[in-house]
């Protein structure tokens, strides 16, 4: 009868074990719940651009000259006092611009996301020293 006993008594502990066993697993790896929803929330948030840089081209499709913009593509572009801009080969201004024409330039994203225009050239690819010398190694000059 005691032999019996102690084999009901250790089939209930283990019974009892066993069962507790999925809770005493998820404790041990969610310890603090709400801390991998926060781990999760932080990762889904968008890290902080970076101040991106890089070249455009394309037609113009508007200028502004009270604002000080102009609008390749979807993209639109400030011209600031540190802007450099030509046309022909020349230096030029935005008065300059006609909308339509052929446009490239580079540019820098500012606080808030606004895009500087660093360089612009209106109009098309001008023959500089480049264009003389590639004619001249194809012996067309």
């Amino acid at each position: 009868m005691m032999n019996r006993m102690l084999k009901a008594g250790a089939l209930a502990l283990l019974a009892a074990a066993i069962a507790g066993l999925p809770v005493w697993l998820e404790a041990q790896t969610n310890q603090n719940p709400g801390a991998l929803d926060q781990a999760a929330g932080e990762k889904k948030e968008a890290p902080a651009k970076k101040r991106a840089a890089g070249p455009f081209r394309g037609k113009l499709a508007a200028v502004d000259k009270a604002a000080r913009t102009i609008t390749v593509g979807k993209r639109t572009f400030r011209i600031t006092s540190e802007t450099k801009i030509f046309k022909g080969g020349a230096p030029a201004t935005i008065e300059d611009a006609v909308v339509g024409e052929r446009v490239t330039g580079g540019f820098r994203t500012a606080e808030g996301g606004r895009l500087n225009a660093t360089k612009v050239t209106f109009g098309p690819k001008t023959e500089g020293k480049g264009a003389a010398k590639k004619a001249d190694a194809k012996g067309g000059g």
